[in-house]
């Protein structure tokens, strides 16, 4: 039998002495699966924007030099600039209203319906439909060409009468409203479904009407998610290439057009490697307004939740 004075040391010794050393905290095997997506993001993502600003440091002879970030500073580089802004929060703009109204006339809808899965279907693909492929499809419905546009001269109604509107800046309002209005269903539609019923019940328990409530507690609820929304749908347009290099056949208006005609040609405005600081100009825009739909989409979750 153990006497009282022989388990005193030991727990002396749990007590008072040296506590054990906490284990290291070992990552769950399963963050494993973010291995590819860490080398994906590296790749395309890291890489690209480090080369952009490497390559609009140097000229071709490998010399150090700020000429190709002054050239920012050009009018014509801030009209292409502008360009790309006012077309792409104009397409925001009219893709997140009309996104909006969507899902607002979905939202008693429920899931499983044919009209519900047939809407969200069509979001998806049409949201991704861009491209070469965009471009073709209003060609042969718009173009000078079209079945529509030689009905329509029949009706002495000429589309074409001032320019030729389609294959220039103004032409690309289409397109992108075209996959931008899907978007903004894929990315409204939750939070327009995350308003609770007890807030409408408990609007009325308090006498208000169904504009007190839109106005006092679901509008304020859904704009964070609505501006964040927007956000999304103007990077969206503002980083878009394909359907624009296929579509606008006149100049380079915009942003990624104007990259392009610096990469395809030896000098751009008297400069070399102008496509860098272009390419360094156009990720610190997205970099700035991601970072402000980080910050908003933060605030809509917390309604969410």
């Amino acid at each position: 039998m153990t006497t009282f004075s022989q388990r005193m040391p030991l727990v002396a010794e749990s007590v008072g002495g040296d506590s054990p050393r906490p284990r290291a905290r070992r990552l769950p095997a399963a963050h494993l699966g973010l291995v590819p997506f860490a080398g994906y993001v590296a790749i395309f993502l890291v890489l690209p924007t480090v080369l952009a600003v490497i390559t609009g440091l140097f000229d071709k002879a490998g010399h150090l030099t700020i000429d190709n970030f002054t050239a920012l500073g050009d009018p014509v580089i801030l009209e292409t600039f502008w360009n790309s802004t006012w077309l792409s929060a104009l397409t925001a703009a009219v893709g997140a209203v009309a996104g909006a109204a969507v899902c607002y006339a979905l939202l008693g809808i429920p899931a499983q319906h044919p009209i519900r899965s047939t809407v969200d279907a069509l979001a998806g693909v049409l949201a991704q439909f861009g491209g070469v492929m965009l471009a073709f499809v209003f060609i042969a419905a718009m173009g000078r060409s079209s079945v529509l546009v030689h009905w329509l001269s029949g009706l002495g109604i000429d589309l074409y009468a001032s320019s030729n509107w389609l294959y220039e800046l103004p032409g690309l309002i289409l397109p992108y409203v075209y996959f931008q209005l899907p978007l903004m269903v894929i990315t409204f539609a939750p939070a327009l479904e995350a308003i609770k019923p007890q807030w409408a019940e408990a609007n009325l328990t308090l006498g208000g009407n169904r504009w007190t409530f839109w106005r006092r507690i679901a509008l304020p609820v859904l704009a964070p998610s609505f501006a964040a929304s927007f956000l999304l749908l103007f990077a969206n347009s503002f980083s878009a290439y394909a359907t624009a290099a296929a579509l606008a056949s006149q100049g380079s208006q915009i942003v990624p057009l104007q990259i392009r005609a610096a990469l395809t040609s030896e000098t751009v405005l008297g400069r070399e490697n102008l496509a860098g600081a272009l390419a360094f100009g156009m990720i610190a825009v997205m970099a700035l307004v991601m970072t402000c739909y980080a910050l908003i989409q933060r605030r809509a979750e917390r309604w969410r939740a």
